[in-house]
Formats: C-alpha cells, sequence, structure tokens
C-alpha cells in the first residue's frame, strides 16, 4: 500500500494496480523490457494484476516469473469484464492502466486512471477518460518511486 497525496484534491490509498496487457506492459504480446523487474520491485507494497484476452495468445509465458495476478477475459464484451473485475479490487484503492477502447471503464473508474501512449497507440474514448497519460509504461513506477511527480501533475 502507497499513500499520495495531491493538494487541492482527495488522498489516496493505493493498494492495487490493474494493468492492460498488450499495447501497455506489452508490445505485440511480447513484455516490455524492465517491466518484469519494477513489478517484481513494487510487489511488496502493492498488488499487481494484468487482465487481457490474450489476443497474441503469449500472456502466460510473459508473465510467468512477474509477481502479478493474471486475468484472463473472454473476446467479447472485454470492457464490461474489465470493469467487473476492477469492482472485485475495490476502485477506490485502484489504479487502472491501459490505452485500447476496452479499457475506457476501468480508467474511469479507478481511483487514478492512466493511459499509456506507446507504439501500439491509445483510443481517443480512453484518452478522455483518463486522469493522467504518460508516455512509457516505466514512467508508472517512476510514480511509486517519487510520489511527488504526481502532485505536480494533479494538483489543483
Amino acid at each position: 500500500m502507497i499513500q499520495i497525496q495531491i493538494p487541492g484534491s482527495n488522498d489516496f490509498t493505493i493498494e492495487n494496480i490493474l494493468l492492460d496487457f498488450n499495447g501497455t506492459i506489452a508490445i505485440d504480446g511480447q513484455l516490455i523490457e524492465g517491466v518484469k523487474d519494477k513489478i517484481n520491485q513494487h510487489a511488496d507494497l502493492l498488488a499487481f494484476h494484468v487482465i487481457t484476452a490474450d489476443t497474441f495468445g503469449s500472456v502466460k509465458n510473459q508473465l510467468k516469473d512477474v509477481s502479478c495476478t493474471l486475468h484472463i477475459i473472454p473476446e467479447k464484451n472485454q470492457a464490461l469484464s474489465k470493469l467487473s473485475y476492477l469492482q472485485t479490487l475495490e476502485p477506490k484503492t485502484t489504479i487502472g492502466v491501459g490505452n485500447g477502447a476496452n479499457d475506457e471503464l476501468i480508467l474511469k473508474e479507478a481511483v487514478l486512471g492512466i493511459a499509456v501512449l506507446q507504439q501500439e497507440g491509445l483510443a481517443s474514448k480512453t484518452l478522455a477518460a483518463s486522469d493522467l497519460v504518460i508516455q512509457n509504461i516505466l514512467d508508472l513506477f517512476k510514480y511509486f518511486e517519487t510520489p511527488d511527480r504526481l502532485v505536480a501533475s494533479l494538483r489543483k
């Protein structure tokens, strides 16, 4: 668990990080270099959850040594499946991170929605639902290491 204090806004107690797989922590089904180490480094403070329809069929192999919970969803109704999973985690203590149209609802409903703009792009609906946009998934972990970066972006 980490505490984040944002002046002019609510304070956050973060227990969970809900991550989309493809386009967010992986490109074309391959885990982005450095993500495994960063998740494992922060897994003692935060519970990491990866949710995906596993488009490339590679997620189990890619996450085999990563300290996270994997949840594979069906091809149909992906946005609602992701939202349903978020609700089991408690949205008020969960950061949602994604890039696809099927991530819009989790970014909107999580206490903090972070959109990632990388090689696979970012759906405009998901961008509009986010609280913050980052250009590389590794930037997410820097917020846990230097929480004042969030303050600079989110204070009112």
